[in-house]
């Protein structure tokens, strides 16, 4: 009876450390496509990093597709191409932008 309820107790902690880890997920998506829409499409060509539409696109995808569908994969491509675009796209863009 014990291991039933330890069993119970790590289903619920295993899911609610998902469920945090999903929306955290979902915040940065959410905070890299929102960047990228304040931004203006010429900074992008200019700093050489791809193109306005082309990162609207990525990100929008794969924020609905984390929405929408539980894929692993996606929601692992989807947060590598935010952190990307957080990490080296908007530092660029930031210092385009103070010129």
């Amino acid at each position: 009876m014990l291991a039933l309820i330890d069993f119970g107790l790590a289903l619920r902690i295993e899911s609610s450390i998902q469920l945090v880890l999903w929306l955290v997920l979902l915040v940065v998506k959410g905070y890299a496509l929102c960047d990228a829409v304040l931004r203006r499409g010429e900074f992008f060509l200019a700093a050489d990093k791809q193109n306005k539409v082309f990162w609207l696109l990525l990100l929008g995808i794969f924020l609905l597709l984390h929405l929408f569908f539980q894929s692993v994969l996606f929601n692992m491509i989807g947060t590598v191409a935010a952190i990307v675009y957080l990490v080296d796209v908007r530092p660029t863009l930031q210092s385009m932008q103070q010129r």
